[in-house]
């Protein structure tokens, strides 16, 4: 893995760890996102109840997911717990190093399109990349989103339309759902008429669009997409189209936008 901390961790971090020794009363790790810092598990921190093996809950050379409990920098001393990271929070760091694995995969295989060392072109980007994001992958992920590009960060064309190339092969773009709640009150004979015909608009805007009505003259709207530039300019035009009818048969309509 490429990706790298300066400095030491803060107290509660989650933590991703070698294990690199097992004595009889505490485990010893490297933690992977730092250079040549290392913590250890104290035998109470690897699990609740009596433990009478280490080796029944670690062996040497497992990555584990631990939590920072304690810092000691003047000693270069770090204590960590296992028994303190439950299920949820131990696959989501590991999602987290699953999806940075894949964003430096992505590096690789443009270094080598390029003809430049991997590691070169990862801390040029990262150096940038970095000031703003805590790990590459989010910044990919919106790339494939077309919410965000490398000219901000000065990287080349040459290099930016290599990975962006890369980035759209490999990263699908995540879907959002976009939408609000329409409040809609006709009382002309033909009120049910005109809510029903104003709501029609939207399809013309977005065919796959879905309408639910809450009651009270209330009705959900909303759509799904990846250009998110895209979809705000759909909601609002639908908007418009709906309002615009209603008013201009009596009728009053409001709309709001879900956050």
């Amino acid at each position: 893995m490429l990706y790298r901390r300066a400095g030491f961790p803060e107290e509660h971090d989650i933590v991703l760890c070698t294990v690199t020794k097992i004595h009889f009363h505490s485990v010893f790790v490297k933690l992977d996102e730092y250079d040549n810092l290392s913590g250890m598990i104290h035998i109470s921190e690897v699990s609740p109840g009596r433990i009478r093996n280490l080796s029944d809950f670690v062996k040497e050379g497992k990555k584990i997911v631990c939590k920072v409990i304690r810092i000691n920098r003047e000693r270069n001393q770090i204590d960590l717990s296992l028994r303190r990271v439950n299920e949820g929070i131990r696959r989501e760091k590991l999602d987290i190093v699953k999806q940075e694995l894949k964003a430096e995969k992505i590096v690789e295989l443009a270094a080598r399109s390029l003809k430049m060392d991997v590691k070169a072109l990862y801390d040029s980007l990262t150096d940038k990349i970095f000031e703003n994001y805590e790990y590459l992958h989010p910044f990919f992920n919106e790339v494939a989103n077309k919410t965000a590009d490398f000219k901000k960060y000065g990287i080349s064309e040459k290099i930016a339309s290599t990975l962006t190339e890369m980035i759209s092969q490999k990263i699908k773009p995540l879907e959002v759902e976009f939408g609000g709640t329409f409040t809609i009150q006709s009382y002309n004979s033909n009120g049910i008429e005109v809510v029903r015909s104003a709501l029609k608009n939207i399809f013309d805007v977005v065919k796959d669009a879905a309408v639910f009505y809450l009651g009270s003259g209330k009705y959900k709207f909303t759509m799904k997409g990846s250009d998110l530039k895209k979809l705000d300019n759909s909601i609002n035009e639908c908007s418009k189209r709906v309002i615009d009818y209603a008013k201009k048969h009596n009728a009053e309509a409001s709309f709001v936008r879900e956050k």
